[in-house]
C-alpha cells in the first residue's frame, strides 16, 4: 500500500482506507469467529450437516440483505462466469475443513493455515490476474511476507 501524505485534499482518502482496512479487520473476525464456531458444530452434528446449517443461514441473511437493497442485479447472474456460480462449493470445502482442523489443532493453529492458504492462492490471483483482478506481480517483498507467514504458522503448530 502506498503512504498516503497528509494534506487537505486527501484526508477523504484517508478516511476511505481506514474504513476499507476497518472492513477488512471486520471480516477476519467473522471469519476467526466462524471457524471457532464451525469447528464445534462439526463434532456435534458433523461436517456435512454444520456446513448444510451455516449455508442455510448465510442463504436466509444474504436473501434479507437482497431485499433491503432492492435485488441489487441479481437478474444478471445468468452472465456470471462457470466460476461464479460455482464458487459455493469453496465455502464448503473451507467449512469441512475448519471442522477437521479446529477440534484437533485448536483455532489458532487452524486460522494461521487457512490464512497462509488465502495468502498463496492471493499471490498467484494477483500475479496471473486470475477471476478478473488486477495483475500486481510476485515480488521480493510478497516472497517475503508469504516466508515469514508461513514461519508464523509453523510456529504456531508446534
Amino acid at each position: 500500500m502506498s503512504t498516503v501524505i497528509s494534506t487537505p485534499n486527501n484526508e477523504g482518502l484517508k478516511f476511505e482506507i481506514l474504513l476499507i482496512v476497518g472492513i477488512g479487520l471486520a471480516g477476519g473476525f467473522a471469519v476467526g469467529a466462524q471457524a471457532q464456531i464451525a469447528g464445534s458444530m462439526g463434532d456435534r452434528i458433523g461436517g456435512a450437516a454444520g456446513s448444510f446449517k451455516v449455508h442455510l443461514g448465510g442463504a436466509l441473511a444474504s436473501l434479507a440483505l437482497l431485499i433491503v437493497r432492492r435485488g441489487e442485479s441479481i437478474s444478471e447472474w445468468r452472465h456470471l462466469p462457470w466460476y461464479m456460480l460455482g464458487s459455493g462449493f469453496l465455502g464448503l470445502i473451507l467449512y469441512l475443513t475448519l471442522s477437521q482442523t479446529i477440534p484437533k489443532l485448536g483455532a489458532t493453529s487452524a486460522i494461521s493455515l487457512v490464512v497462509v492458504g488465502q495468502l498463496l492462492v492471493g499471490l498467484l490471483i494477483d500475479h496471473f490476474g486470475l477471476f478478473d483482478a488486477s495483475v500486481r506481480s510476485i515480488d521480493s517483498m510478497r516472497i517475503a511476507a508469504a516466508v515469514l507467514l508461513l514461519a508464523g504458522a509453523y510456529m504456531m503448530l508446534r
